[in-house]
């Protein structure tokens, strides 16, 4: 669906889910009656925005999905329940498929950290005369112990 604009004198588009719509015109957009949206908003199927007076105010995506609810209706032979169950799981998906991307997203900046670290740990190998001195890599199969005592002064 394109967005539709603020009109000719200001061609900003809309954002997806701004509530600007009344139900009259958003019923048009979508091609449906007015009484329709109503009812779909009883059943949940779409959840406009609500003015301070509990006036409906439907955004571009309420529009679109008022669209999609007829084609599955009309087209598919969906019934409403359907609809309903079709919606809640796609916007699961969607929920799903943004946590994914924040997951795969802090995956990144560990590996990117731990590589950062990794590199770090290698340099300090080599020595550094501010440090004392090179460092030595532990082997992690040895079972010796080693107990430190300091000198005693004199």
């Amino acid at each position: 669906m394109s967005v539709p604009t603020r009109g000719d004198r200001d061609p900003r588009p809309v954002a997806e889910d701004a509530p600007v719509f009344v139900i009259s015109v958003a019923a048009e957009l979508a091609g449906m009656h007015a009484q329709t949206l109503r009812q779909y908003d009883r059943l949940g199927l779409v959840r406009p925005g609500r003015t301070a007076g509990g006036g409906r105010r439907y955004s571009p995506r309420d529009v679109a999905l008022l669209r999609e609810v007829q084609r599955l209706s009309q087209e598919d032979g969906v019934n409403l329940a359907g609809i309903k169950r079709i919606i809640e799981l796609e916007s699961q998906v969607e929920a799903l498929q943004h946590r994914v991307r924040e997951l795969i997203d802090e995956l990144e900046v560990s590996e990117s950290r731990r590589v950062a670290a990794e590199s770090a740990a290698r340099a300090g190998y080599g020595g550094d005369p501010g440090y004392g001195g090179a460092l030595v890599p532990l082997r992690p199969s040895t079972s010796a112990l080693v107990v430190w005592r300091p000198r005693e002064s004199r």
